[in-house]
């Protein structure tokens, strides 16, 4: 990245002996997983011992840092003085991680273009010499209309929440969320 997305002010991440792998992973620019040695299941965030079959051996995998937007926010208040507004928290599912997701940012990216499947790939923001923080930009597709993703027309809906297509509506959206294994928790849909 060129430019600075968090204020020189922002506290570090604080590392501790489970996640110091990790950070110093992310120090040298590559993104990994947790991985289960003894079922293969991975994580993220890193943890003593695993959640499906509570081994406490795990080796570290790298991956690409491809995914796709799971689902995001647009944060209109800063948590620090000196912060662009607004900016998106996202959860990126990363592809070859076996269902592990991310929080992070987007980056490079105008607010009316984020919406749910949009495909990212992962920048690094050091912020130190020993210290880099994973964000993500939209991944421009290679081949024809390199550059360029197709965009069905939408609009804002009450307080500027996206409508159309990507978002659903009604029982074609509950059908969505069912074949994608996901439920809408707030107001009872």
């Amino acid at each position: 990245m060129s430019r600075r997305f968090f204020p020189d002010n922002m506290p570090p991440p604080m590392a501790d002996a489970t996640t110091l792998p990790w950070w110093q992973a992310a120090a040298e620019h590559r993104l990994v997983v947790q991985e289960c040695t003894a079922c293969g299941h991975t994580r993220l965030p890193p943890s003593p011992i695993c959640p499906e079959c509570r081994s406490d051996a795990a080796d570290w995998r790298e991956v690409t840092g491809h995914g796709e937007v799971y689902t995001y926010t647009l944060v209109h208040r800063p948590i620090a003085a000196g912060q662009e507004l607004p900016y998106a928290i996202v959860v990126i599912a990363l592809e070859g991680a076996g269902g592990v997701r991310i929080i992070s940012n987007l980056v490079d990216v105008e607010p009316a273009e984020l919406a749910i499947g949009l495909p990212v790939e992962l920048v690094w923001e050091d912020m130190s010499e020993d210290l880099a923080i994973p964000r993500f930009r939209p991944r421009h597709e290679s081949g024809s209309g390199a550059g360029t993703r197709a965009k069905t027309e939408t609009g804002a809906g009450p307080k500027g929440r996206a409508r159309g297509p990507e978002r659903g509506g009604g029982e074609e959206r509950k059908r969505e969320q069912e074949r994608n294994g996901r439920r809408h928790l707030c107001r009872g849909r």
